[in-house]
């Protein structure tokens, strides 16, 4: 096996859609990121830690859009999956900042559209 990576390139998203998010080590480091109390980490961790966030934040709210589009417009269960995806992409058009504060506020947006994610599934899996 070879040590080169190609990037996955898929335009329309299908692939992407079908790929299951790796969503137990992002619990365990959103759980101990809110925990931390004073955190020695030089500035360029917590960015590296922001950024790996945003990046799963980004992909959990295109989860979160694809279950709220398959809902009628009718169907009122999407409007709040809208406020939480709205505040997702307002935090997450913020570049990340080598701070405590800015790695904690992109774990606590991890949780919240988990959150929401989980919500729409179950209420799918319910009523269909």
């Amino acid at each position: 096996m070879s040590n080169r990576y190609l990037p996955l390139h898929d335009p329309d998203g299908p692939l992407e859609a079908e790929l299951s998010l790796d969503r137990v080590p992002y619990e365990a480091l959103v759980t101990a990121v809110l925990a931390w109390k004073n955190p020695d980490l030089e500035p360029h961790d917590y960015e590296q830690l922001a950024l790996q966030l945003a990046g799963h934040a980004r992909a959990v709210a295109d989860d979160v859009r694809r279950h709220t589009a398959a809902l009628p417009k009718s169907d009122g269960r999407g409007a709040l999956a809208e406020i939480v995806l709205q505040e997702a992409d307002r935090r997450l058009s913020v570049p990340p900042k080598g701070a405590i504060r800015c790695v904690q506020s992109h774990a606590r947006l991890v949780r919240a559209l988990y959150e929401r994610l989980d919500r729409l599934e179950a209420e799918s899996d319910s009523t269909g």
